[in-house]
């Protein structure tokens, strides 16, 4: 240490070189390297820190850095619990502080320790004090044996005890009234204390105690205050001096006689259950070949280990006949996937109930019941014969089913019932309008109305139509973003107009936009819809309440349960009669109206009940007879679209002469003649195909004969939408229009992109559409394309 000091750069330390140090300084400091213990000293106003060899251990990685440095930095995690006693010594007040606990940091991270420390003050030639001068002895060892050794105590009996180093004299001993007490030290300890029979065992385990510096620990027998023998348990830890040499021991011992006793009473008890356990087995085995019902023990793999004799009355099979064979053998083939699952939940813990079909030696089948418990590599199963019960059960769903399959006629009934119905008394007006025109000599003016009447005719039946697809969520959706808020206001002037000025309309809109992803004109229909509904329900006079808001779920309904998620939840409130309770699980059926005849035709809520569903949502009622109803459709909540460019305005849509060419794909000879000569009244120049191998047919000849293609959807064969699809790979540059009444394809798929024109459409609505699909096309130059 002291060539450490000889060897430092003090350049940096306010002390200097040592050679300039002050006489009482370098006189402390000798004092400080001739110390056997650990020993430091400070010095000048910034308390620099100085040590000898035998402090060095105290340190761990914080040497050689601390030499020199300011006190304050080198204990700085102590130093806020030291620096009172450092201030107190440097004002003359000297002291000894005994078991300090300090969290040190000596390179492996914060630990607990304890010092005792002795604090003197050094001063200067003419008296000042200058510094201070510390011995120090770490006594963490120390005190954590106390610990240990208290806590020992403390969770002891009422023996107590202390020994030398090596075991060899017994200092003190408290034994209390369960051994004799010993005030003086005691040589032969072991003899007068340990039975003969326990010596080797006492001695076997301090010497091992010694040997590996731990704590002691044994039960052995012991001589009582009274005479006799009993049982202690005794445990012993080690005391270390500083340098961690064992100076002594101190322990304690519990006596567990009792236990002892108790543990003897039970080694005989159990001689008694054992011959218990011979005579229950006897029974046990008696209750196994009288068993009633089915007990089986497999192995892992499904091995039957043993067999009951119940399975020849339940099975036919011997049980010799099963044992060492595959329970597969015997279980249904149709049954084998399940029972392979089970086999393996069973093999590791219990089985909740499970059942599967066994194979009888006659060549019928039993179903069995199974219940089963694993232990030690085997299943312990028990098997109850439910065939009876199964049976029955299938027979029941079998007659539900059969009652479903009535019901079901019975609303295809009455919804074909409500479709003629309807139809009849549409085509009843087209049939009388089209006798009409047929008389002679008729007025235009009467004329002129007549053919509006069978038009609006077409136009009620083709909402009809409509509204039926919709409930059967079979319709073509064409979605768009927008959002929801925006749909409201958009129909809300609409909705006034319907509802009448008595009626008073609110909106109760969120300042967040809401965004949906569905068909805005069935948007606009199901609030209409609901809207209608709400004013019939009012008598023409009352509120209508319209909310938009954000939610995370769909509340369970219909006895669905919550769907959580992104949703809009668009209601439409009224303060009419209310909806019955009995008419609420049918109000969504197809021509179900609670309204005069002729009144409605009970597809209104049918559309907004398919309309939700097809879009990926649902619809609710809440309803209180006399104070009014909500209805509320939620729609699920998408972000926000880019915007989409304006279409170009299309000109009059009954100009004649443009030549447009367009190829009609249509398999009915009727409508494809009608689509034809409506084309050609319009100035198209169309080629009819009657089917989708005939229409790239007529492309392969030449695709430029072609502006467009305009193909019915369902068609024999290849349908319009494969067709379409065709087409786009070979000629991606002609425009296609598709058009159909009805198709499961579009409704389940949409579109695909193409342009749709709905059945029934007019003249005009054809024109528009083949129009607007080559608005964007090069115009053509007549004679260079035949």
């Amino acid at each position: 240490m002291a060539h450490a000091i000889r060897t430092h750069d003090w350049t940096v330390s306010s002390l200097g070189a040592p050679e300039a140090w002050p006489a009482p300084l370098r006189a402390a400091m000798a004092l400080v390297l001739d110390s056997h213990g650990p020993t430091w000293l400070v010095w000048g106003p910034e308390l620099t820190f100085l040590y000898n060899q035998a402090y060095v251990s105290m340190f761990g990685s914080k040497r050689p850095a601390a030499l020199g440095r300011p006190m304050a930095e080198v204990w700085a995690e102590i130093w806020p619990d030291v620096q009172p006693l450092v201030a107190q010594t440097l004002a003359g007040r000297p002291d000894q502080l005994i078991d300090l606990p300090l969290k040190v940091e000596r390179g492996a991270g914060v630990e607990q320790a304890y010092f005792t420390f002795s604090f003197a003050p050094l001063r200067d030639d003419v008296g000042t004090i200058r510094g201070l001068f510390c011995t120090v002895v770490e006594t963490t060892a120390g005190v954590t044996a106390r610990k240990h050794l208290e806590a020992l105590v403390g969770s002891s009996s009422e023996v107590r005890y202390s020994l030398n180093a090596d075991w060899g004299e017994l200092y003190q001993l408290a034994g209390g009234d369960f051994i004799p007490d010993n005030a003086t030290a005691n040589p032969d300890w072991l003899t007068d204390y340990i039975p003969p029979e326990d010596r080797a065992a006492v001695r076997a385990e301090f010497e091992r105690a010694i040997r590996t510096r731990s704590n002691y620990q044994l039960e052995h027998r012991v001589n009582l205050v009274g005479g006799g023998t009993g049982w202690a348990h005794s445990r012993a830890v080690p005391q270390m001096d500083a340098e961690g040499h064992i100076i002594g021991w101190l322990g304690a011992a519990s006596d567990i006689t009792a236990r002892k006793r108790a543990e003897a009473d039970l080694n005989e008890l159990n001689e008694t259950l054992e011959r218990q356990v011979v005579q229950r087995g006897v029974e046990l085995d008696r209750v196994w070949r009288n068993a009633q019902d089915l007990q089986i023990v497999i192995d892992a793999d499904g091995v039957f280990r043993s067999v009951s004799p119940s399975a020849t009355r339940l099975l036919g099979w011997a049980p010799e006949e099963m044992v060492g064979r595959s329970l597969f053998t015997f279980i249904d083939p149709d049954g084998h996937s399940a029972s392979r699952v089970a086999l393996r939940q069973a093999a590791h813990e219990p089985l909740p109930s499970h059942r599967n079909r066994y194979r009888h030696k006659d060549g019928s089948h039993r179903w069995i019941a199974w219940i089963t418990t694993p232990e030690d590599g085997l299943i312990y199963c028990y098997g109850r014969d439910v065939t009876l019960e199964t049976e029955q059960a299938q027979h029941l769903l079998q007659a539900e089913d059969a009652l479903r399959q009535s019901q079901k006629l019975e609303a295809i009934g009455q919804l074909t019932g409500g479709v003629a119905h309807d139809f009849n008394n549409l085509l009843t007006v087209i049939k009388s309008s089209t006798d009409l025109l047929k008389r002679p000599n008729l007025p235009e003016e009467r004329r002129i109305r007549y053919v509006e009447a069978i038009s609006n005719t077409v136009d009620r039946a083709a909402r009809l139509t409509n509204q039926l697809l919709a409930f059967a969520r079979r319709q073509a959706l064409k979605p768009e973003v927008f959002a929801a808020c925006d749909g409201v206001r958009a129909i809300n002037e609409m909705v006034g107009t319907l509802t009448g000025a008595r009626i008073k309309l609110a909106t109760e809109l969120p300042a967040r936009r809401c965004y949906i992803d569905v068909d805005p004109s069935q948007f606009d229909t199901a609030l209409i819809n609901m809207a209608v509904n709400a004013r019939d329900a009012m008598t023409g006079e009352g509120a209508i309440t319209i909310r938009v808001a954000p939610v995370e779920a769909i509340p369970s309904v219909r006895t669905h349960p919550a769907v959580y998620g992104p949703y809009v939840a668009v209601s439409m409130s009224d303060t009419g009669s209310g909806i019955p309770p009995e008419s609420l699980d049918q109000i969504f059926e197809p021509f179900f109206t609670t309204k005069e005849v002729g009144k409605g035709t009970g597809l209104g809520l049918s559309q907004v009940f398919g309309f939700a569903k097809q879009s990926g949502g649902e619809v609710t009622v809440e309803s209180d007879v006399g104070a009014g109803t909500t209805f509320t459709l939620y729609l699920p909540r998408v972000p926000a679209a880019s915007h989409k460019p304006a279409k170009a305005e299309i000109p009059d849509v009954l100009s004649v002469g443009h030549d447009t060419r367009v190829l009609v794909v249509e398999d009915n000879a009727d409508v494809g003649s009608f689509s034809v000569q409506a084309l050609i009244e319009l100035g198209y120049l169309p080629i009819l195909s009657a089917g989708a191998d005939e229409a790239l047919a007529e492309l392969a000849r030449g695709p430029a004969r072609f502006d467009v293609m305009f193909s019915d959807v369902v068609m024999p064969g290849m349908n319009g939408i494969d067709l379409a699809k065709e087409v786009r790979r070979l000629y991606p540059d002609l425009p296609v229009v598709l058009t159909s009444g009805y198709s499961h394809v579009l409704a389940q798929e949409g579109s695909h992109g193409f342009e749709l024109l709905h059945k029934p459409y007019s003249v005009e609505q054809l024109s528009r559409t083949l129009q607007a699909a080559t608005a964007g096309r090069q115009p053509r130059i007549r004679g260079l394309d035949a």
